[in-house]
């Protein structure tokens, strides 16, 4: 059961605050719209369909699609570990299973405040979202990109702790 509550649209984009912040140009955005013309992602190359099963290297932006539940947001997100280098936005579920396995894998992780307005389709904002948005760090350009846009106000930082136990 998920509580995320669906828009007319699962396509929204990340507004170019984001990236101003995080500071980085991406080798790679795994999970591009085909009709880029109101994202502003900073990559040199774009995966725009099957992005799963494509080959993915380099520095990674990664923005997934939300509305498939959790089992697809854990497949996305175990990818995205597995590349090891990169950033990745999530909503921010806490409570979830995916995002615990996932807080064990990740570098640093960033909560975005105030929530993210993302962008549609037609370029319009949207409105005050209910949930909240995470940006993940895998790697060390990852981990320089989330403490570079914590110092430009974007959010809060916090290092997951690994236990013998985890």
């Amino acid at each position: 059961m998920t509580h995320e509550r669906r828009g007319k649209s699962d396509e929204w984009y990340t507004p170019k605050y984001v990236f101003d912040a995080l500071g980085v140009v991406f080798d790679l955005d795994v999970a591009h719209p085909r009709d880029h013309s109101y994202t502003s992602v900073p990559a040199r190359r774009f995966l725009y369909e099957y992005g799963l099963e494509a080959e993915w290297s380099g520095f990674i932006w990664m923005n997934p699609p939300f509305g498939n539940g959790d089992r697809a947001k854990l497949l996305w997100m175990e990818r995205f570990f597995d590349n090891g280098d990169g950033v990745a936005l999530t909503p921010d579920r806490t409570s979830a299973g995916w995002f615990q396995q996932c807080w064990q894998r990740a570098d640093m992780v960033m909560f975005v405040s105030p929530k993210i307005k993302f962008v549609a389709p037609d370029g319009s904002r949207g409105e005050q979202p209910g949930n909240g948005t995470v940006l993940w760090a895998a790697g060390e350009r990852g981990v320089q990109a989330l403490c570079a846009a914590h110092e430009r106000g974007l959010g809060q930082i916090a290092r997951p702790i690994r236990t013998e136990a985890a």
